[in-house]
């Protein structure tokens, strides 16, 4: 056999029950198919984390969906790592890693991806891939040592610590003298106490937040995952020398203007954007603007505040913007110096998304999700919700203790301070409240019924991220479409919106084919893995990207067009993998408010957006996928 190049080949399989460890090999026809990331994670789903034998794919009533959730806790729902063949090679923005899962909070595939020095070590000691499956006895940390078998550490010193405790703690315990780093994902309370939009937590506080990975992580009693390589079992490139000089000129190329925006003021220079374009979510979705914008904007925390930029693991755009604060904010309980990873989404998800204008108080909310690891745009969407219900008198019909006992007990837009509280009683389930609110928008609107799903902003369970869709009709359509549920990142369709190719405040029939080329170029950036805010750097994504995988991997037949229908093939298997646990026609819609309800501000004011209108995309979507008109993939054409 031909020696495999830029990937080690195999899997290492951790089963926590047990304390088994095997290794698994990985056809070379399923690397080549998938890339690697959420490619190769999403094939290795369904390898180690299918349905039940007598499961039938039909789950329609709110107990199946009930059951259906809780399942992904149970210690046979996987945890897989994956890295790519870029990971090791220097390639600039190329050290990242893919999460999967099955999802606690939607019931579906669950992937995330995190830029950190962890994807190197978890390649050097784990191969491509480290799965884990069952549960521990009692709360553990896994640690894995090149060249050792993985053991399990006692943990019940670090219950209820913070993500940053947990990690330094880790740390301390496993240093052995050696330059050896040792580089940690953990969980804090929120993923404790099995909070349904946890996240996991690595590298000094980065984050793979969507869908509820640290849920799951927390289900296996496992508090953290510590991992030290050797540097010496990288994996060979096929052709070094050529590989050099790309990534000399690509790392040239990631300075110059294509990454401007992001190397001087970060994403959160989205806030004035977006304002201005009346596609800025504020108090719930009921605006799409902000009146106070500025206040929070990117370019008034630069002026006002202490401001610095970071980098990734091996990136050089430096995009992460860390804002300081050293004073007592309005509507914040929190005194002292306080530093956080500021990036669009956040600052929208605590600031305008719940009216809350003063940039101290959203400075302190974000650095208490990464603190108890919750997912901020789940975090403050739930928020919003239960803002809005309180606002239209749901809320205190809640049986909710002492806090029903005053006017002020309930949340109301725009107090920075009810966020903060609300942050702690959900990261702990604290309370009915923070109870109810762990449990994620769509389940919490169940309960309190009175119409309030229809302000739940969510598809398939996964609250929205900061773009209105109402006035970004290419976005919506992917939006409603995509696998996990309401993600920006899994489709690009915003960029056709904000270019002069399409009206976004329109609709017609190209959305389909838009939409799907969309979600295949983000499948082989989420795949290879390179960052998305390298994508405009790039002379010619497709062709560059199958010349640096001819490189990495010495197959020299792999072209652009077997990458491109590498992409659709992921798309397949995404499908295909929630047709395998219920998922249904009905599931790729966007909110009721979406569909019923025209934008009351901005410049798109009056702009609204049909349910027929949504329909008439998805089926041109549909059609452009190749999938039949009710939307479901072949298993036997995606080699399943």
């Amino acid at each position: 056999m031909s020696e495999l190049y830029g990937y080690r080949g195999y899997a290492t399989v951790v089963d926590l029950t047990t304390g088994a460890c095997r290794r698994d090999p990985i056809p070379r026809d399923a690397l080549r198919s998938t890339i690697g990331g959420i490619g190769l994670g999403t094939w290795l789903l369904h390898r180690y984390g299918g349905p039940p034998a007598d499961h039938d794919g039909e789950l329609l009533s709110a107990p199946d969906r009930m059951r259906l959730l809780d399942s992904a806790l149970e210690p046979d729902n996987p945890l897989i790592f994956v890295t790519s063949p870029l990971v090791g090679t220097r390639l600039t923005t190329s050290s990242k890693f893919a999460v999967m899962t099955r999802s606690p909070l939607t019931g579906f595939i669950a992937d995330g991806l995190s830029s950190s020095h962890l994807a190197v070590e978890l390649k050097r000691a784990c191969g491509d891939v480290l799965v884990i499956t069952g549960r521990c006895d009692s709360f553990s940390v896994l640690h894995i040592d090149a060249g050792g078998d993985p053991r399990l550490k006692p943990a019940a010193h670090l219950a209820g610590r913070s993500t940053t405790e947990t990690e330094a703690a880790v740390k301390r315990d496993l240093d052995d003298g050696t330059r050896r780093p040792v580089r940690v994902a953990c969980i804090g309370p929120a993923g404790e106490r099995l909070v349904r939009f946890a996240s996991i937590a690595n590298d000094g506080g980065r984050q793979a937040g969507r869908c509820g990975p640290g849920a799951v992580m927390g289900s296996k009693n496992l508090k953290a995952i510590a991992v030290r390589g050797n540097p010496e079992s990288d994996p060979a490139v096929a052709d070094p020398a050529a590989l050099r000089a790309y990534a000399r000129d690509l790392s040239r190329r990631s300075l110059g203007a294509a990454t401007a925006k992001y190397r001087e003021l970060g994403t959160i220079a989205n806030v004035s954007v977006f304002n201005r374009l009346g596609t800025l979510p504020t108090r719930n979705f009921q605006q799409s603007t902000f009146e106070e914008a500025e206040a929070v904007s990117g370019e008034t925390l630069h002026q006002t505040r202490a401001t610095r930029s970071a980098h990734c693991a091996n990136c050089t755009i430096g995009c992460e913007k860390i804002v300081t604060v050293g004073r007592k904010g309005k509507g914040s309980k929190q005194t002292g110096e306080v530093s956080a990873r500021l990036e669009y989404e956040s600052l929208f998800a605590l600031g305008p998304l719940v009216g809350v204008g003063d940039p101290d108080a959203v400075i302190h909310a974000v650095r208490r999700c990464d603190e108890l690891g919750l997912d901020t745009i789940s975090a403050g969407s739930v928020i919003a919700w239960a803002m809005e219900t309180a606002q239209r008198g749901l809320l205190p019909s809640l049986d909710l203790g002492d806090r029903s006992s005053s006017p002020d007990a309930v949340p109301n837009f725009g107090d920075g301070t009810a966020v903060i509280d609300l942050l702690d009683d959900i990261g702990h389930r604290r309370g009915l409240l923070g109870n109810l609110l762990a449990e994620g928008s769509r389940l919490a609107a169940e309960r309190v019924g009175g119409g309030s799903d229809a302000w739940a902003m969510q598809v398939k369970g996964l609250e929205m991220p900061g773009y209105e869709p109402r006035s970004l009709k290419t976005l919506a359509l992917g939006l409603a479409t995509t696998p996990r549920g309401a993600c920006h990142n899994r489709t690009s369709a915003y960029d056709a919106d904000f270019s002069p190719d399409v009206d976004r405040l329109t609709v017609d029939e190209r959305r389909g084919k838009i939409a799907a080329d969309s979600e295949d170029f983000a499948a082989a950036l989420d795949s290879l893995i390179w960052c998305k805010f390298l994508r405009r750097a790039f002379d010619d994504f497709w062709e560059e990207s199958a010349a640096v995988y001819r490189m990495v991997t010495g197959w020299e037949d792999f072209d652009a067009a077997e990458l491109r229908r590498a992409a659709a093939h992921i798309a397949d298997l995404k499908k295909c993998y929630n047709q395998r646990w219920g998922w249904r026609r009905s599931d790729d819609t966007l909110p009721d408010r979406t569909l019923t309800e025209p934008l009351a501000d901005g410049i798109a004011a009056g702009v609204g957006l049909t349910a027929g209108e949504l329909d008439a995309m998805i089926a041109d979507y549909y059609r452009a996928r190749g999938w039949t008109w009710d939307g479901r993939a072949d298993p036997v054409a995606a080699g399943l």
